[in-house]
């Protein structure tokens, strides 16, 4: 029987075990990440089967049984996940695939398979023992240095060498149109994203597809409707009066969403929020193809069970219930906050940023917060969506996790009592070509949205993702190739259809222009364990944009009260009330009026002296 990684299991530890043996190490983990008893007898190891582990040199000795994942707590599936996702794979354990390419399709020169020396390839991969390899900063699971870019679609190819005596179709150098290919065409040079919030962005996807399909779905042969979710508009759709459909004004979805065949194939309208070319629809697709083309690992959901694809003399290389783990870890990710230190010349500077990032256009693409309704904080896996070669509902029980939940890493997003969840991403989640033409040096050699060898494919990309801005000052580099090394670069180099907000900013005055970066260099990912979404330079947690009297007037018997206004970038402007003390050693404070959302409150029902303040009203 052909070897399978699933075989070895995890022996439920005995009480003393329970408080010392971890599934994750390093300073970077939470506390609770810790392995605890999972099902007694589920996953006991015999002495003999515990002996036979010997001399084993593999980064995950007991993987999931399909089903475990329903059956450990939340923290443990998530600590499993990470384990996963930190894993240094080894050959023992499936890592490298000699037959077959990142793709998943066999070499184009089976003659040469991939072993060593040609087990790695920085160019076409394997490039990677782990995924926290390049997704590392600042802990597992977030962005990565230059130095973790990625060639992507350089693993249609065997093995690059650039070699010029090859003429094999994707083999070493030569492309499907029989052109020799250079570092620099090969593949799209990308950087690596952190994860941080990936749950929050999946789910919003998932709403968004869900709008635009019910707008289809209404449209009767004849008509025209505009596509709007959340306020965001992706163009109109149009149905012929023959009953086929015409995408031409359709904007901000990916080529393989506006596919339609006949009447009676719609198009998908699917969002896709995963890769910077909005190529991936789910973080389990962006799992299934991220192990296989990195690690060589095959996952049973796209590869088969008790199956050997890769020719590496193993199966079974990472189970269902592994694949809802490391994805289940990525959603549950903290959310990145903001960083904003306690001075007042910093803080003068910010708000300037904030109020000219609006005023200049910035947030006609970068929406400082889109809303989760609906219950739509309950991450479930699979994705409705997922394309074939990826779970799909049917094929198991729906898996789901609040990812409100205070149990999970922090920060968390708070649920409104409106019932909603503000994600505030600075993303409307489509695409949008921000590069000036054919030579514009930001633009990329494939359209990764195209099939593989067309005209289509080779004619280059210029439309990215809305770049996600949460986050965005934790990252050493910028762009989606990552070659700035400072936001003022990424800025300036917008062009195509942000050229207007890119000519903007040129004109504000210079201190303007570095109030913008200085707002911008707030969207940080915050240390593990904090939970306030906003805090300052020690780590402690701080309102923001700050609430103060700025004016106290009294003319009889009225006093008038008026305090600094909200954020412009603020999807819900605040509520405050204001309150009135007579006795401040006593801390009675009695409300004054209804909780509001102006900036100015008059109190016309005293007469005597007293104290006032103003406190935000939470949701």
């Amino acid at each position: 029987m052909m070897p399978t990684n699933t075989e070895h299991c995890a022996r439920q530890p005995d009480a003393t075990q329970a408080s010392s043996q971890t599934l994750v190490s390093g300073p970077r983990v939470a506390k609770w990440y810790r392995w605890v008893p999972i099902i007694a007898g589920a996953l006991a190891l015999s002495a003999g089967l515990a002996a036979a582990e010997i001399g084993r040199e593999v980064a995950i000795p007991r993987h999931l049984q399909d089903g475990e994942e329903f059956q450990l707590s939340i923290p443990e599936l998530v600590a499993f996940g990470q384990k996963l996702f930190a894993a240094n794979w080894t050959s023992q354990e499936g890592a490298g695939r000699p037959l077959t390419k990142g793709t998943g399709s066999p070499l184009s020169d089976p003659t040469r398979p991939l072993v060593f020396p040609r087990n790695f390839n920085r160019i076409s991969a394997p490039d990677a023992n782990s995924c926290a390899g390049c997704h590392d900063n600042p802990v597992v699971g977030g962005n990565g240095d230059l130095v973790g870019n990625v060639f992507v679609l350089a693993q249609r190819f065997d093995f690059a060498t650039f070699n010029l005596l090859d003429a094999l179709p994707t083999c070493e150098t030569v492309d499907e149109r029989g052109q020799h290919t250079t570092q620099q065409t090969i593949g799209n040079f990308r950087a690596t994203p952190g994860m941080f919030g990936a749950g929050y962005i999946e789910m919003l996807a998932r709403q968004m597809t869900a709008d635009l399909q019910a707008i289809r779905n209404r449209l009767k042969p004849g008509q025209t409707a505009p596509l709007v979710s959340k306020g965001v508009s992706f163009g109109t759709l149009t149905r012929r009066a023959n009953g086929t459909w015409d995408t031409s004004k359709v904007q901000g979805l990916a080529a393989p969403s506006l596919v339609s065949v006949s009447a009676t194939a719609p198009p998908s309208l699917i969002l896709r929020p995963f890769h910077q070319a909005g190529h991936v629809i789910s973080l389990r697709q962006f799992s299934n193809n991220a192990y296989n083309h990195h690690h060589g690992i095959q996952p049973t959901e796209r590869f088969g069970t008790d199956t050997d694809q890769d020719g590496d003399g193993l199966a079974n290389e990472m189970t269902r219930a592994d694949v809802t783990a490391v994805s289940v870890f990525q959603a549950t990710m903290p959310v990145p906050g903001r960083v904003i230190p306690r001075d007042p010349a910093i803080e003068a500077a910010v708000l300037k940023g904030e109020a000219k990032f609006a005023e200049i256009g910035c947030v006609r693409c970068h929406v400082p917060a889109l809303p989760l309704d609906n219950f739509g904080w309950i991450y479930t896996e699979p994705n409705p969506f997922n394309p074939a070669g990826n779970l799909r509902p049917g094929d198991a029980p729906t898996f789901s996790v609040d990812l409100s939940d205070p149990e999970l890493p922090t920060p968390r997003l708070p649920v409104s009592a409106g019932g909603v969840v503000w994600v505030p991403a600075f993303t409307d989640l489509k695409l949008h070509d921000i590069t000036s033409g054919p030579d514009d040096p930001n633009r990329e050699p494939i359209d990764m949205n195209q099939p593989a060898g067309t005209a289509g494919f080779f004619a280059g990309n210029g439309k990215f993702l809305t770049r996600k801005l949460w986050g965005a000052y934790g990252k050493p580099n910028f762009y989606h190739h990552g070659l700035y090394t400072t936001m003022r670069e990424a800025i300036l180099a917008h062009a195509g259809e942000a050229e207007s907000e890119r000519l903007a900013f040129e004109a504000l005055s210079p201190y303007e222009r570095d109030c913008v970066v200085e707002f911008l260099k707030t969207l940080q990912v915050l240390p593990p364990g904090t939970t306030s979404l906003a805090v300052d330079e020690r780590g402690e947690a701080r309102i923001w944009p700050p609430l103060e009297l700025l004016h106290v007037e009294r003319q009889g018997a009225q006093v008038t009260l008026r305090w600094t206004p909200d954020s412009p970038l603020s999807p819900v402007p605040r509520r405050c009330q204001v309150q009135r003390s007579e006795d401040l050693a006593a801390g009675r404070w009695e409300n004054r009026g209804e909780p509001t959302t102006a900036t100015e409150f008059t109190d016309t029902s005293t007469s005597a002296s007293g104290f006032y303040r103003v406190v935000l009203v939470e949701d």
